[in-house]
């Protein structure tokens, strides 16, 4: 049984050695192997992070796992916990999920030459998704950032077209000025305490926290915690930081924008949650008052974004404004500083990936049978020749909405209990929650009506689920997670909150 157990235990480090290696292995290898050997690396990540989850569930702690046996402030460290184990799970099936629904595309949208190249990029960024997840180490954190970064950048542009190159262009400049800040402000980090690795920082930060503002780094700890906090901003989109978001997720590949949209930010912003609890302390940051700052900017990000999405006639576009609308939502949950805010941020983290790529895939085949167009005015009709992305794309949009048995729902709900809760920020929460449902339901209710109008005459043909049974069960799968997470929310929410206690 111990011997089992510490098997168990080695599983993080596997995962994340086992998608570089599958990277490495794959750039010698043609385009069907090296899918046939990504599918295969996920799937193993799927039964490993949940071997994790439930080994963390059952001893009720975290634990802390060595690499290369040599102990801080020599060795690396990983740091496994309840929060990390469920996020890891999550975000390899909903990685699994997206290739799988755009799988079909990528024959048409990447050369033949550069699959192989496509599936290496992709092993890359689930590594550095997981390592992001576990690791114990800032500086570790900041190189797997830049892995991320370059992993992203290559899905923008791996689709050869003027518009790709331009986003990956624009991507790589605004993503390259959130790592430069983080990286500066894990230099001051390191200044200040002498230590890379999380637990030891958070000993000295204590410590210059209760010295109070007649302490000799008290001001350089409330600035390096705002530019790590805009750094990570940046990287994450959170409005007025998004020019780059619509075109990367616009003009990729429909797989790539299903990943960035639902995966990348996110590790981004659960990266910024673990430096709010292990590396900062979450009084700390509260008291800095960049925890307003990020209120503020979260408030108008889920307007401005709705009201761009409004007035995009796009398909594409416009689901990817609403991202900014939804990243306002986690950023505006964190800002609120309190326990539930953070809850309900890291639960709409969860409903805000198993919606966003359920859209993403969705829309793909509604423009399949619109003669390849995008725009809203030809979409006409598109749910009937196309029923199951129809579907599919309704339920996304109920959820994105608020309405009961979908995802979208407990987050707005869990949003709303956190904002009774603070008695300073509830009156200007409630009305932009308000104000942006309502904007939720325009555009994506606008859209629903308009792939469900009848339309005689078409030239357009029509599709069958059978004609591509693995998009139609990466669809069916999608609607299962989102309604799973809406109507079994509350073990869920438990778990969360049991995760951030384990964080503290």
């Amino acid at each position: 049984m111990t011997g089992q157990m510490e098997l168990v235990q080695n599983f993080p480090c596997f995962s994340i050695m086992l998608c570089m290696f599958a990277g490495i292995i794959s750039s010698a290898l043609k385009g069907k192997t090296a899918k046939r050997i990504n599918t295969a690396v996920l799937c193993i990540n799927i039964l490993m992070s949940a071997a994790v989850l439930w080994f963390t569930m059952r001893t009720g702690e975290f634990y802390v796992y060595v690499m290369g046996r040599f102990p801080a402030p020599w060795g690396n460290e990983l740091r496994v916990g309840v929060m990390e184990a469920g996020m890891a799970l999550f975000f390899c099936v909903i990685m699994l999920l997206s290739l799988m629904g755009g799988r079909h595309k990528l024959i048409q949208e990447v050369e033949e030459g550069k699959h192989n190249l496509y599936y290496i990029l992709t092993d890359l960024m689930l590594s550095s998704l997981l390592a992001l997840i576990y690791t114990n180490d800032l500086f570790t954190a900041y190189v797997f950032v830049e892995i991320n970064t370059i992993s992203a950048c290559g899905l923008i542009m791996i689709r050869q077209n003027g518009r790709t190159i331009e986003a990956a262009v624009r991507y790589m400049i605004m993503s390259l000025l959130g790592s430069g800040l983080f990286l500066l402000g894990l230099c001051m980090l390191y200044d200040m305490t002498g230590h890379l690795l999380m637990s030891n920082i958070k000993e000295q930060v204590t410590s210059i926290y209760l010295s109070g503002a007649g302490g000799s780094y008290h001001v350089p700890l409330m600035v390096t915690i705002a530019i790590i906090s805009v750094g990570l901003a940046i990287k994450s989109a959170l409005f007025p930081f998004h020019a780059w978001l619509p075109d990367a997720y616009g003009y990729s590949t429909v797989s790539s924008a299903a990943i960035l949209s639902s995966l990348v930010s996110k590790g981004y912003i659960f990266l910024l949650i673990k430096i709010i609890y292990r590396v900062i302390g979450f009084q700390a940051f509260h008291d800095s008052r960049i925890i307003d700052i990020l209120f503020i900017f979260g408030l108008m990000g889920m307007v401005f974004g709705s009201l761009s999405a409004i007035k995009e006639n796009d398909v594409r576009r416009m689901i990817a404004f609403s991202s900014i609308a939804q990243i306002g939502y986690i950023y505006m949950g964190i800002g609120l500083g309190t326990q539930v805010g953070m809850i309900a941020s890291v639960f709409h983290v969860l409903s805000h990936a198993a919606t966003k790529s359920l859209l993403f895939i969705a829309a793909i085949g509604l423009t399949d049978v619109s003669g390849g167009s995008r725009k809203l005015t030809e979409l006409t009709g598109s749910g009937y020749r196309n029923k199951m992305a129809g579907a599919t794309f309704t339920a996304g949009a109920l959820s994105m909405v608020g309405v009961p048995m979908f995802s979208g729902f407990i987050s707005k709900l869990l949003f709303s209990q956190a904002a009774v809760q603070n008695e300073g920020k509830m009156l200007p929460t409630l009305i932009v929650l308000g104000i942006s449902t309502i904007l939720n339901a325009i555009y994506f209710m606008k859209t629903v009506i308009r792939i469900y109008t009848p339309v005689e005459d078409t030239e357009y043909s029509t599709v069958t689920w059978q004609e591509n049974k693995v998009y139609a069960v990466s669809l069916l799968c999608f609607i299962a997670l989102n309604v799973f997470l809406g109507v079994l929310s509350q073990p869920i929410v438990d778990l969360i909150g049991w995760g951030l206690n384990m964080f503290a």
